[in-house]
């Protein structure tokens, strides 16, 4: 769900136009004291390579029903070769409904300095897509996992790629991607690679649907990252569901920071506030459901799940909170360096 939309160049909706142009001047005077001051910029990559992942374009339903009918499409990674000899550790990176933004900057730089590579996904623009912020029913939730899966037949084949010591992370939209993929059943279905991700980390996901199996997940770490007044994707959400996880005996932890609201990892480039997403849709009131033959129900109305129903809400707030974005920086690095037998 994350809302503004940071690229090169980059392109800002006309809704958004008086938060966005805020938002990106703010960091862009900040991004370089920021960077410096934390030092993820002492390291720059190897090299930078751009890959075709092809992948498809399905309905939730068709997803979660294991129908392969959709419509063949090309989606883009970034991979950044961090610095350093053989097979480097990778971090996938799933952006959020703004797009590939300027926080997953930040965390390629971060994860390169410390001699990881990161590949970023760009699910919208192969799909015609800016944005999702104000229309969400433009793509279906589900096909960044698609996306994500199919990441890793391109990482598979990469000589400088370790296959054991690849994870993901995602924020928002991507964040319940990263979430959801490490669900046993999808993987069974959809993940051809071969291979499996080393951890899941999700960044303030929404956790308001209920699939299936949803406790049947592979057995990796889940780590999620969330605000505790987040009002886009609320966080009771998402602890309901880990607990539901940790009765199943899975390995998830939650950690949940005070004041820092939706995208509170913008504080990584310096951004200190609180703003407006004007017209964007939150389910944040919404319980959904999956149903027989894959069909998402509005547990309320016991209806067909859409965004004109009744609890979808508009104007939620986006941010940026540098001391949570900080210990956040620093949490997932240590887990990292235990996860990757870094020195």
């Amino acid at each position: 769900m994350f809302g503004f939309q940071w690229t090169i160049p980059y392109v800002v909706r006309r809704s958004w136009a008086w938060t966005a142009v805020a938002v990106l001047t703010i960091l862009s005077l900040a991004l370089a004291s920021s960077a410096n001051a934390q030092g993820i910029t002492k390291d720059v990559p190897a090299r930078v390579e751009m890959y075709p992942i092809p992948s498809f374009t399905l309905s939730d339903r068709q997803f979660l029903a294991g129908d392969d009918g959709g419509k063949p499409v090309t989606v883009v990674g970034e991979l950044r070769v961090a610095q350093g000899s053989g097979r480097l550790p990778v971090v996938v990176l799933m952006h959020g409904s703004g797009g590939v933004g300027a926080n997953i900057a930040a965390w390629s730089r971060t994860f390169n300095a410390m001699g990881i590579s990161t590949f970023v996904i760009d699910g919208f623009t192969g799909r015609g897509i800016t944005a999702t912020s104000t229309n969400q029913a433009l793509l279906g939730r589900l096909n960044l996992i698609m996306d994500i899966y199919h990441s890793l037949d391109v990482l598979a084949k990469h000589p400088r790629v370790d296959p054991e010591r690849i994870a993901l992370m995602g924020f928002s939209r991507g964040g319940q991607a990263a979430l959801y993929a490490s669900l046993a059943r999808f993987h069974k279905r959809w993940n051809t690679s071969g291979l499996q991700f080393a951890a899941y980390i999700p960044f303030y996901p929404d956790c308001s649907t209920t699939y299936r199996d949803d406790t049947e997940i592979v057995a990796r770490p889940i780590r999620i990252f969330h605000g505790g007044p987040d009002d886009y994707n609320p966080v009771r959400t998402c602890k309901a569901y880990v607990e539901r996880l940790k009765a199943a005996g899975r390995d998830v932890e939650l950690t949940e920071y005070p004041d820092s609201p939706h995208g509170f990892d913008l504080g990584l480039l310096g951004a200190n506030m609180l703003a407006l997403a004007p017209k964007a849709q939150t389910v944040r009131n919404c319980r959904i459901v999956e149903a027989d033959g894959g069909m998402l129900m509005n547990a309320e109305t016991q209806q067909p799940f859409t965004y004109q129903d009744a609890c979808v809400e508009l104007d939620p707030h986006v941010g940026g909170n540098p001391a949570t974005a900080e210990a956040a920086r620093q949490a997932v690095t240590d887990f990292l360096r235990a996860l990757f037998k870094l020195s």
